[in-house]
């Protein structure tokens, strides 16, 4: 539509005003008035709309926090579930938790003992030692409704020989937000949330910055112990490392300090923390990047795209290393947050509103198997493309 056909509906519309107005006796003065405070209306309700409109597509793409188990009716919270562990995970025996003591989660009976196959609801099989010939997938026939659980927390670079497991388990465990039950390496609980639930009960809040977190510390960490010269971490490492100093830890740098959390303490006394992933692939962000996030040091990260990291920090919680045209506009980036400290609030304000939870290898995982298969009961689906799916 041209400017002209634009403006005669206006011209038409003045001449019906002045016609209107002679019938009705109003003077000129009167009806100038008239169409001033009608344009003035149409405006404001032009806005009111328009405004409406963006709150409510703002609202609409607000990344929502995530729900690891969907709300479960009364009917499947009740009936007793009895999970079998077939394998402890990499040959590392723990003892099996009270899932009523530490999360809440009521009759459910974990037991490590292959006598109790015939009778368990479901089996969790960790798929390290299936794949390596440590044990063996269950032989006997399986009894009838009895769900199989494959779970996995490697990424699939270094998960093999899934092609063996096709059409054999029922459900999916891993960090994927679209496995069939998911738990990540880590997630985030806004402080505002109301709801009180076991997940909010164990996160540890995370604290704004202070003026002594802005003062200059040292700059860059990075905690290796898997090096391997073919990882795209290692020759990221390799360019970095001309622009800026990066102190190196683990097995091919200083040594860690003693005690459990030593990486946290010790990434404390940084501004940043590489946490660079061994592979990059769909979801796959491991404690890396958590152990910054509690550190308080800002992550600069290297895995999947920002837009998947987005999924579960706010964007400015990262510094993503796609985020810049080379290495060295990283290293330029690094040194200018390191002078000002204004700039370098802007990583660190988003801090106040969240508590970070990360769940406990490997006794917060039996436990939500085991509601899981409650919450399915009755359902035996097959996963027929485990390979497809997890490589996808």
């Amino acid at each position: 539509m041209g400017a002209g056909a634009q403006w005669r509906p206006a011209c038409r519309s003045t001449v019906a005003a002045r016609r209107a107005a002679r019938r009705t006796g109003l003077s000129r003065r009167e009806t100038c008035c008239v169409r001033v405070l009608k344009r003035i209306c149409s405006s404001v309700c032009v806005a009111a709309v328009g405004f409406t409109l963006l709150l409510g597509v703002c609202l609409l793409y607000l990344p929502e926090p995530f729900t690891l188990e969907p709300s479960v009716s009364l009917s499947e919270e009740t009936g007793a579930v009895t999970l079998l562990i077939w394998t402890h995970p990499f040959g590392r025996y723990r003892k099996l938790p009270d899932c009523w003591e530490l999360y809440q989660i009521s009759e459910c009976t974990l037991t490590d003992d292959a006598g109790s196959y015939p009778e368990a609801d479901a089996v969790l099989i960790h798929h390290r030692e299936i794949v390596t010939g440590e044990a063996d997938l269950p032989q006997a026939p399986r009894p009838h409704a009895q769900k199989w659980i494959w779970m996995n927390y490697e990424s699939p670079t270094h998960t093999p020989r899934l092609w063996r497991l096709e059409g054999v388990f029922n459900l999916t465990f891993s960090y994927r937000t679209d496995s069939d039950i998911f738990l990540p390496y880590g997630y985030l609980v806004p402080r505002t949330r109301t709801v009180s639930d076991v997940h909010n009960h164990f996160a540890q809040p995370l604290y704004g910055p202070s003026h002594s977190s802005l003062r200059p510390h040292r700059l860059v960490a990075w905690v290796i112990s898997n090096w391997s010269e073919s990882h795209a971490r290692v020759a990221f490492y390799y360019q970095l490392r001309r622009y800026i100093q990066i102190d190196v830890f683990g097995r091919a740098g200083r040594t860690l300090p003693a005690g459990s959390g030593s990486v946290v303490q010790l990434v404390r006394r940084y501004l940043f923390y590489l946490a660079l992933e061994n592979s990059q692939h769909t979801d796959y962000i491991t404690e890396k990047l958590w152990n910054a996030v509690r550190a308080g040091a800002v992550p600069v990260v290297l895995g999947p795209s920002r837009q998947n990291y987005e999924r579960f920090l706010p964007p400015e919680a990262f510094i993503h290393v796609d985020d810049f045209p080379t290495v060295q506009e990283l290293a330029r980036y690094l040194l200018t947050l390191r002078r000002s400290p204004a700039r370098m609030r802007r990583h660190l304000d988003w801090r106040g509103s969240y508590g970070l939870h990360q769940p406990a290898f490997w006794h917060e995982h039996y436990c939500t198997a085991c509601r899981a298969v409650r919450r399915t009961r009755g359902r035996a689906d097959v996963v027929r493309d485990l390979t497809g799916w997890f490589h996808s």
